[in-house]
């Protein structure tokens, strides 16, 4: 089952597929935001045939058990990337790592990502331009939490992701292009691997898989969104300019060993040795 778009609820479909049979995932789930958050600059999250309006106990139970049921299929050794918030309830902070940490999943990192735009920008607190996005992993056996090494081309993009939010896609909460393109092109590189999206709207992940030459799996509850998604993947190629423009950014001109090899680091040294002993 690959390169295919799913109709259907998240959490029953995930439990048709079978262990261990992709290699990683990127998502963004509704936030549980009770359409009641709108600011001067956005409407209220409203989605086709999904409601963001649940009880919170609720939500986070439902949210625990598709991310159960991602850690089951997905491969060990493979990741999962998870876009959410911070957000407030009358006063009450609401942070997912309430319930990351109530998953089977290792939280490898915890990625800000800087939107560069608050949806509210009254005074009530500092203008929230961030969301964040955890980087989940499945550990190959009881020793193995942190994984194997990033490249250093993907590794120097650091924790903090500057992307504008999309604004060109008919879906209400659309996460940018470059965002799930840099999460698989981090992880997989040029290696072949399927990628799951249980919530994937518009198709934004499945279109990065497929400019990437992966394979994809897009699950969402709303036939027009995947009408929406199925569109954009027969046009993909009119989305390839910000992909080549992401992969601009994963570059670097000599990696750490390589240096280290070339004596670098003891050139440092011995030229900070000089300079102390010019000021002794």
């Amino acid at each position: 089952m690959k390169n295919q778009f799913i109709c259907g609820d998240a959490l029953l479909i995930l439990k048709q597929l079978p262990d261990s049979s992709v290699d990683m995932g990127v998502t963004s789930p509704p936030y549980n935001k009770q359409e009641n958050k709108k600011g001067w600059l956005v409407e209220n999250v409203k989605y086709d045939s999904a409601t963001d309006k649940k009880d919170e106990t609720l939500y986070q139970k439902e949210q625990i058990e598709v991310l159960n049921e991602l850690y089951r299929v997905i491969k060990p050794g493979g990741s999962f990337f998870y876009n959410h918030k911070i957000r407030w309830e009358k006063g009450v902070m609401l942070h997912p790592i309430q319930w990351l940490s109530q998953t089977q999943w290792n939280i490898r990192q915890e990625i800000v990502w800087d939107r560069m735009i608050a949806a509210n920008i009254r005074g009530w607190r500092f203008w929230q331009v961030d969301e964040r996005i955890y980087w989940l992993y499945k550990p190959k056996n009881n020793k193995d939490l942190i994984g194997e090494e990033l490249l250093s081309k993907h590794a120097l993009l650091t924790s903090i992701w500057r992307f504008s939010p999309e604004q060109k896609v008919e879906h209400p909460a659309p996460f940018p292009l470059a965002l799930p393109v840099r999460c698989i092109y981090a992880i997989l590189n040029e290696k072949e691997g399927t990628v799951i999206d249980p919530y994937c709207g518009s198709g934004t992940t499945c279109v990065a898989s497929k400019l990437l030459g992966k394979n994809f799996i897009g699950i969402d509850i709303s036939q027009e969104y995947l009408k929406i998604a199925q569109k954009r993947l027969e046009n993909y190629l009119q989305e390839e300019k910000v992909m080549l423009e992401e992969l601009t950014k994963h570059i670097v001109r000599k990696t750490f060993q390589e240096r280290k090899k070339e004596g670098y680091w003891d050139k440092r040294l011995q030229k900070k040795e000089v300079q102390t002993k010019l000021f002794e």
